[in-house]
């Protein structure tokens, strides 16, 4: 076993580090060039057009709103990797990391766009009238490569396994920490309450996260930038490290072991990406039940998603732990409980550890919720609607396992597993650049321009 786990350690380092920060890097460089670095220069048209127009209502296509389909989509990113991601990236590249996570946010940005934009105009509706879409759908119908859409759609289905254990191991972790509860009697209890919301379909589960979400991200905000303003002075220090290092080693100190550039940029990169998937192609899956009458609108708000995600959440989870200096007193092997140090630290151990074990909870309920669905539509897609029952009970088993599991192996493999993922949508995505150009040009000369544009876009997109 472990020479399994060296194994799977080495080829997820080289995939991270080599293949993929290419590969990633190379498509949101492509996509914001093409696109004009639109994601940066109509910014506030963007949150004009998506938090701007919540509470506004809509009754173009689709089966759930905006909104809810952006909730749903924020679910599976703002979870786990915001609270526990964050530091084990810290933990394990240092302060630097943090900037390879803002890299890899604002070009993804534009790679998030393109994949929800080509979601929603291949998207479909199933035998039960219920809208689907994702990368499965246009790398068949937009390219011809049923191979690759159905091993893009095996992979993902076996890679959320993994990554719904991960989820509720940082959960039965951070209770046990925290109040001695059994890891086990936390993973039947998760069970049930996830089956309880991913048995009523979509849309029980938007109107869980509609909710939920936004509570639980302004919530645990509010308490990060207390404990900032706290240790304001330490500020400029946490920030200085965050540049300094993502070029420089960092040398060890306290409970750090130290860190090099190669590890500051693979974890950054890793724990970026896994933190608000652009380049996954998950995202695409949620958006395409959304009501909306352009590609583009909807999108949108898969650029919001990857600003509140990793520019705001992840950015506010780092500072806090270096400006209360959690990071060097926690070593890698306790990172998950980093954060929770860090809360302790302001405003006392017993409130910091409830505080997080409780948001975690929560963050976790959501995430794993959504994640079960992704793996449904996977299944839908590949075998039947039976065999995505099937696999819902697979997923909701595999929390259970999870729990009582260990955390960094498992963290191990869903890198490996979501790295061959990100592989199969990405590579696709490269060859659509020219039709996400042609119905982004669609909506800037038509819609944010008024000055025209191609009709048979929209026509198509509402056939």
């Amino acid at each position: 076993m472990e020479i399994f786990e060296a194994v799977v350690a080495s080829v997820s380092d080289f995939l991270w580090t080599y293949v993929l920060s290419i590969l990633l890097l190379v498509t949101g460089v492509l996509y914001s060039y093409r696109l004009n670095f639109f994601q940066l220069r109509i910014f506030p048209h963007i949150l004009k057009n998506t938090i701007g127009q919540v509470f506004k209502k809509n009754r173009h296509m689709g089966t759930i709103t905006p909104f809810q389909a952006f909730t749903s989509a924020l679910a599976s990113t703002a979870g786990a990797t915001n609270i526990v991601g964050v530091p084990i990236a810290i933990a394990l590249g240092g302060p630097g990391a943090l900037f390879w996570m803002w890299l890899v946010a604002l070009i993804g940005m534009a790679t998030k766009y393109g994949e929800i934009l080509l979601g929603m105009k291949y998207r479909e509706k199933n035998d039960k009238g219920i809208w689907v879409g994702g990368p499965q759908y246009y790398i068949r119908k937009a390219l011809g490569w049923d191979k690759v859409a159905t091993l893009f759609a095996f992979l993902l289905m076996l890679e959320l396994i993994p990554s719904t254990m991960v989820q509720s191991n940082s959960i039965s972790t951070q209770l046990e920490g925290t109040f001695g509860f059994s890891p086990g009697i936390t993973g039947i209890i998760v069970a049930m309450l996830i089956g309880i919301i991913v048995f009523g379909g979509i849309k029980r589960i938007s109107k869980v996260t509609d909710k939920m979400v936004p509570f639980m991200v302004v919530t645990y905000l509010l308490f990060g930038l207390i404990i900032i303003g706290i240790h304001i002075d330490e500020l400029p220090d946490a920030i200085g490290l965050i540049f300094t290092h993502a070029f420089t080693p960092i040398s060890a100190a306290g409970g750090f072991a130290g860190a090099g550039i190669a590890q500051a940029l693979r974890w950054g990169m890793a724990r970026g990406l896994y933190s608000n998937e652009a380049g996954v192609g998950t995202a695409p899956i949620a958006h395409a039940a959304a009501q909306t009458d352009h590609p583009s609108k909807q999108a949108f708000w898969g650029v919001f998603s990857v600003f509140v995600d990793t520019i705001v959440i992840c950015t506010v989870s780092g500072l806090v732990v270096l400006v209360t200096g959690a990071w060097q007193e926690v070593g890698p092997e306790q990172a998950s409980i980093m954060i929770s140090v860090a809360y302790g630290s302001v405003f006392g151990e017993t409130f910091g550890g409830a505080f997080i074990a409780i948001f975690l909870l929560f963050f976790v309920i959501t995430t794993i919720g959504i994640l079960i669905f992704y793996g449904e539509k996977q299944a839908e897609y590949l075998y039947s609607l039976k065999a995505a029952k099937a696999m819902r009970i697979v997923y909701l088993v595999s929390i259970y396992i999870g729990a009582i599991g260990g955390l960094q192996f498992i963290w191990q493999l869903v890198d490996v597993m979501l790295a061959l993922v990100v592989i199969c949508n990405v590579i696709p995505m490269i060859f659509l650049s020219k039709e996400v150009k042609s119905i982004n040009d669609d909506y800037m000369h038509r819609i944010y321009r008024g000055n025209g544009g191609d009709p048979k876009v929209t026509l198509f997109y509402n056939r």
